[in-house]
């Protein structure tokens, strides 16, 4: 049984209609199929598909990104990878099964697979606690990490999470460290690493693992530090202003990219990634692949680099540093530093001028 979203009506009504033009059986028996009927009713269907989704906003966009069908972290793990070898647990609490991790071929190359995984029914939700990972899967993900840069192994990640767990237990057994350390963690790993946006980005529990080299989204993910629900509930204390939060907050690919907080976007299948899971692996294989070959003759220092100044550069463009394309450390430019610090002094100067010529005036 196919799900549809509340903009999906007609989409769901031309379908519904195609299904019993292909069925040769009706309420006498066999009945000819009509196969021109048929066709033209395929076009159509298409046509509407394409007329809805090329004009999806942010709000729709983001239940597309929801959407219960839409292939998860496990689709892709056992579709574009040969002998992965699932690992557990942090070596301090326990397992987290909202993360699956593992080392796996890739196009016979090696490589470690972390993916956050929703689960596809509701028993397999509640198992995988709906994709929000707890500190020790934060943990488990820190720990093979560092064995994959130990052992020079690329790192591709799968992003799906509405966010970090936000429980009691979890904030006890140090959440927020958890989160920080697995983003310090990332950042210094000097092997290529790759992160895919499959569905939800959410907050610091997707960042998390995120902090990647090459970020790539698929073309109805998002990616934002909260919900539209959750950003429209502190805003104007109103939930169903959620499609005002929505395009507020930014939170598709195209204007991620546009914003240059991601590199890439990957095209789904008309009607999205659902629709057509061939084809959605088709184009995530593809640009693993391309991602991949950049990185074959790059030295350890090069890789770190850039994926340093990749985030340097973000909100930087104006300011200290004028070629964000050259930047290879947090230190300002020593000369504009020197210009801002003497116009400082004089300004205090000033100010201490005016301040003893006030007081002798008043004393006096």
């Amino acid at each position: 049984m196919k799900n549809y979203l509340n903009f999906e009506t007609e989409i769901k009504t031309l379908e519904e209609e195609l299904e019993k033009l292909k069925d040769p059986y009706d309420q006498s028996g066999l009945s000819e199929v009509d196969t021109k009927k048929i066709s033209k009713m395929q076009i159509e269907l298409d046509e509407k598909i394409k007329s809805i989704y090329s004009n999806l906003d942010p709000w729709q966009t983001t239940m597309v990104a929801r959407h219960e069908d839409r292939p998860k972290s496990n689709f892709f793990i056992e579709n574009l990878f040969d002998d992965f070898i699932p690992l557990s647990g942090d070596r301090h609490y326990g397992e987290d099964k909202s993360v699956l991790t593992g080392f796996a071929k890739f196009n016979n190359q090696s490589v470690l697979v972390i993916g956050q995984e929703k689960g596809d029914n509701l028993d397999d939700r509640i198992k995988r606690n709906f994709g929000m990972m707890r500190p020790e899967g934060y943990r488990k993900a820190i720990r093979l990490m560092k064995l994959a840069d130990k052992f020079k192994i690329p790192i591709i990640s799968f992003i799906d999470t509405p966010g970090a767990y936000p429980g009691v237990g979890a904030e006890e057994r140090g959440q927020a460290e958890a989160i920080a350390k697995s983003i310090e963690c990332c950042m210094s790993l000097k092997v290529p690493t790759i992160a895919i946006v499959i569905g939800e980005g959410g907050s610091g529990g997707a960042i998390a693992l995120a902090s990647s080299n090459k970020v790539i989204m698929l073309e109805n993910a998002i990616y934002s530090v909260i919900s539209p629900e959750g950003c429209a509930t502190i805003l104007w204390r109103d939930p169903k202003k959620m499609l005002d939060a929505a395009k507020a907050m930014k939170l598709s690919a195209k204007d991620l990219l546009e914003l240059e907080v991601i590199d890439e976007i990957i095209s789904e299948p008309l009607g999205g990634a659902h629709r057509d899971k061939d084809l959605i692996l088709k184009n995530v294989r593809e640009s693993i692949i391309r991602n991949l070959d950049r990185f074959k003759n790059m030295t350890e220092e090069e890789i770190f680099n850039e994926r340093k100044n990749k985030y340097l550069k973000i909100g930087r463009n104006k300011g200290f540093i004028e070629n964000t394309n050259e930047l290879s450390s947090l230190k300002p430019d020593k000369n504009k530093l020197s210009q801002i610090m003497r116009e400082k002094k004089t300004i205090l100067v000033s100010l201490t001028i005016t301040l003893i010529a006030l007081i002798l005036f008043l004393i006096l």
